[in-house]
């Protein structure tokens, strides 16, 4: 692991500290040794990881690998569709007042962190209480931490705002008492809500959200981020920036006693394919996993054929070669034993409109003409039918309420009526008798992003539209969305939670950008029925009050929703217990290796 250090004062000290550390870790990597048999060893891709702190992993990349290391109070049901959470610290799930404010959870006995340096003494990890969990989530509302996922409390719990605002300009008192926040005894936590949140449960699940050790985050410093020290079934070994990141089975999962056991869970096509034949058994199953970042496709491909990958995506420019025209998998790739899987993904990608443009923003009937003006099914065709032609914000796999579809299909005829209804006939200012000029902004420059800007352009070219590409890096791309200056823009949106909440927050005002409405969409209306929905505990009530909400946004056209992803992954055959999941974070310890030798004669 790379760790920069600040401070030469400090160097001996801490070096000194860092190698008994790294004896830790050498328990970890001695553990399938010591029990007579090879480690079983996983390997995979990852993307760039910004760092392992679980209150700033805002990348999934990051979130998969804190989910390794950390834990929190739920976890998915791994098995299960549609998904549901489960215990995970906690014992069981919460008791909730009749008014839905009080949650109350009572945590499991005996899980420790692991054995790291910052608990002075033996260097042995203590046991987790609940105060750990009540320092934890004060941690995420402290300014000075700069956590990108406080939005998940912000405005819930009783007490925490203030906190925050305390921590403003110092730092902050962690004794400060928060109202929604109490460890009772040592292994119950009170959570006091300040309305009604039914998607409580669904972000205790997050990666935010998971318990840290007060010592660790002051042992470390600057670096805990760095030096994570979980409860999970893993522990990182080493870390090389833009190259490789190692964790190592944590002894302490088996030491102290947790049977944790494959799930008995799940559905009759789970058990016909395998996937319950270990049910009851221990886990994890793997010892070691070792990922790398590759930033080439062609690269990431031909190590996976090798066999030197468990796992694979299926690029673009790959797609004929690994799929025929009915989207199964080529029987070249079936005889070396590859294995397809596919699952609608919890995402949508649209193209926005800034509302606070003064051309595009104030004009809903160029924004509907536009939107007519977009050829769904040639989209679909563009992205190898990979994909769901989408007419609202939120994925049909969580909508309850129906939906015929766009209101606002592919027509040019009627796209060029609401463009003169909106003062552009042909696509023409009548003022100046030039053509409708509109700037999209793209997160990248690859090969990819531009052919996509160029369908775009075309569609917009048979209403008389000029849609002209202005291509970014993500940072800079974001940093324009952040401050407002993008007039259009392409982006997508994964699911935090199952939840239509997650999606339709995407249009509440409050949310509008630097937040996650970058179309800086308001409607005071549609703000009603969010909120409105926010405080109902009914679920039928509360899926009306969504429903409705969506009506108002897909008739007011702030974005063209583009489509919903379908996700084609392949595996190694002896890759068992894997099911496709959209939130995977800490899925891994399900996996099974089997057949190493023959993984290796390949």
């Amino acid at each position: 692991m790379s760790l920069h250090l600040r401070g030469s004062h400090r160097v001996t000290l801490l070096g000194f500290l860092l190698l008994l550390a790294s004896s830790f870790r050498w328990t970890c990597a001695a553990l399938a040794s010591d029990s007579g048999r090879s480690p079983i060893v996983y390997r995979s891709e990852t993307g760039r990881i910004s760092g392992l702190d679980p209150a700033k992993v805002g990348d999934v990349a990051s979130a998969l690998a804190v989910s390794k290391i950390y834990e929190g109070l739920l976890q998915y049901a791994y098995l299960d569709r549609p998904y549901r959470v489960i215990p995970c610290l906690a014992e069981a799930l919460p008791t909730v007042t009749s008014n839905g404010l009080c949650h109350t959870f009572r945590l499991r006995k005996g899980i420790f962190f692991q054995n790291d340096p910052c608990f002075r003494g033996s260097g042995r990890g203590r046991e987790v209480t609940a105060d750990d969990f009540v320092y934890s989530f004060k941690r995420l509302a402290d300014l000075n931490v700069a956590s990108s996922g406080y939005w998940v409390f912000r405005g819930r719990i009783a007490g925490l705002e203030d906190f925050r605002n305390a921590s403003a300009g110092h730092p902050a008192d962690y004794a400060r008492e928060v109202d929604g926040l109490k460890a009772t005894d040592r292994h119950t936590l009170e959570i006091r809500l300040t309305h009604p949140c039914p998607e409580l449960t669904w972000i205790l699940a997050m990666s935010y959200t998971f318990v840290v050790p007060r010592e660790a985050v002051e042992f470390y410093g600057g670096a805990f981020g760095e030096h994570p020290v979980g409860t999970g079934p893993y522990c990182l070994e080493s870390w090389s920036q833009n190259y490789r990141i190692v964790f190592n089975r944590n002894p302490k999962w088996i030491q102290t006693g947790r049977t944790e056991c494959y799930p008995a869970s799940g559905t009759a096509a789970d058990s016909a394919v395998g996937l319950l034949a270990d049910a009851g058994k221990p886990i994890p199953f793997i010892d070691r996993i070792e990922e790398y970042v590759i930033g080439d496709a062609s690269t990431q491909w031909l190590m996976f054929l090798a066999g030197e990958l468990e796992t694979s995506g299926i690029s673009r420019d790959n797609w004929d070669a690994v799929l025929g025209p009915n989207r199964e998998l080529r029987s070249s790739l079936r005889e070396k034993g590859i294995v397809l899987s596919r699952e609608p993904a919890l995402s949508v990608s649209y193209l926005g409109f800034n509302m606070e443009d003064p051309v595009v923003g104030t004009n809903r009937a160029l924004r509907r003409g536009l939107t007519c003006a977009f050829d769904r099914d040639k989209w679909c065709e563009f992205l190898n039918g990979r994909v769901m032609a989408a007419a609202s914000p939120v994925p049909p796999s969580i909508r309850t309420w129906e939906r015929a579809g766009s209101p606002f299909p592919f027509d040019v005829k009627r796209a060029a009526e609401l463009l003169a209804e909106a003062g552009y006939p042909n696509g023409r200012d009548p003022v100046t008798g030039r053509r409708l000029e509109l700037t999209i902004e793209l997160g990248s420059g690859e090969t990819e992003t531009r052919e996509t800007a160029e369908l775009l352009a075309h569609f917009m070219q048979a209403v008389g539209v000029v849609l002209r590409p202005s291509f970014n890096n993500r940072p800079a791309f974001f940093k324009k969305l952040e401050q407002r200056r993008a007039q259009m823009f392409l982006v997508g949106w994964e699911a935090d939670y199952p939840d239509p909440e997650n999606f339709l927050q995407l249009f509440y005002s409050p949310n509008a950008s630097p937040g996650a409405n970058h179309c800086n969409y308001h409607s005071a209306d549609a703000d009603r029925l969010y909120e409105a929905a926010a405080l109902t505990l009914d679920p039928a009530e509360r899926n009306r009050l969504f429903g409705r909400m969506e009506d108002l946004v897909v008739a007011d056209c702030p974005v063209i929703f583009l489509h919903h992803d379908v996700s084609f992954g392949l595996r190694q055959a002896n890759l068992l217990d894997y099911k496709p999941h959209n939130f995977p974070y800490g899925m891994i310890k399900y996996y099974r290796l089997v057949d190493l030798d023959a993984r290796a004669r390949r």
